[in-house]
């Protein structure tokens, strides 16, 4: 489970929002602290920074589910948002990853899991990315984000950018991706889709397989919660296409740059 961390010590976890949603309120409950609204839109366009003009960039604001702690120390779910911006450039130096440390930080596991679940996902779909520039942006000032299971998420939105595919804005996942292209088991799976449920998503895409601590939990009414098995099914249940492009040729040399 993916957590946040504030520099005074109070965490919350997994969160997230989707290209092409409206603007979207997020409250994030930093323990024992404060309440703190933000509100972000999805724009078009490209980050500053890329110096090649032919270079193609966009930008998306990515859904994450995750779990924090309120003011009475319950654990509870929470929907947050993480900035991407993915650049297709004109060479061929290999895949690079940038995760900023401002507003907020990922943790070396969540930045980790990320570059493992693109990699994995990436290599189902027969996609190339030894041209890719891809930059990750947590908006929550002060706030470190621990966990994996933004990792499918954040891997499913970069592919789904770079072959021009639209997710679709009431959908969201949580959960990892492992080396044979299955969604790996997270935790909070009650906890989250509560919290989906609360900012109006309509579906939830989970792993097949269940975290035992979860327990039992009943789906909100009118949600459809969606257990899936594999990269493959996840992304047919995101965009409606397949994940599986033409064939090209693949290299996976991968740089973090922090």
């Amino acid at each position: 489970m993916t957590n946040y961390h504030t520099s005074s010590t109070h965490r919350f976890s997994d969160c997230s929002r989707r290209p092409g949603h409206n603007k979207r309120k997020v409250k994030v409950s930093f323990v024992g602290l404060m309440c703190l609204v933000v509100s972000f839109g999805c724009c078009a366009g490209a980050f500053a920074g890329e110096a090649d003009r032919h270079s193609i960039s966009q930008r998306s604001i990515i859904p994450i589910l995750g779990t924090t702690y309120n003011e009475n120390w319950d654990q509870v779910g929470i929907v947050a948002e993480v900035e991407l911006e993915f650049v297709q450039r004109t060479d061929h130096d290999g895949l690079q990853l940038e995760f900023s440390t401002k507003p907020g930080r990922f943790s070396s596991l969540a930045q980790q899991s990320v570059q493992h679940a693109l990699e994995f996902v990436s290599q189902a779909a027969n996609l190339n990315t030894d041209s890719w520039t891809v930059r990750f942006t947590l908006p929550y000032t002060g706030v470190t984000l621990y966990g994996e299971s933004l990792s499918a998420m954040a891997a499913m939105s970069v592919v789904a950018l770079a072959k021009g595919e639209i997710i679709h804005a009431d959908t969201v996942m949580t959960g990892t991706v492992t080396p044979e292209g299955s969604i790996g088991t997270v935790g909070g799976i009650p906890l989250k889709i509560l919290a989906a449920h609360e900012e109006h998503f309509r579906r939830v895409l989970i792993p097949e397989e269940p975290d035992v601590a979860d327990g039992d939990w009943e789906t909100p009414f009118l949600m459809h919660v969606s257990p899936v098995k594999s990269v493959d099914v996840a992304y047919l249940a995101l965009t409606d296409h397949p994940l599986k492009s033409q064939d090209v040729p693949k290299r996976f040399d991968v740089t973090l740059a922090h």
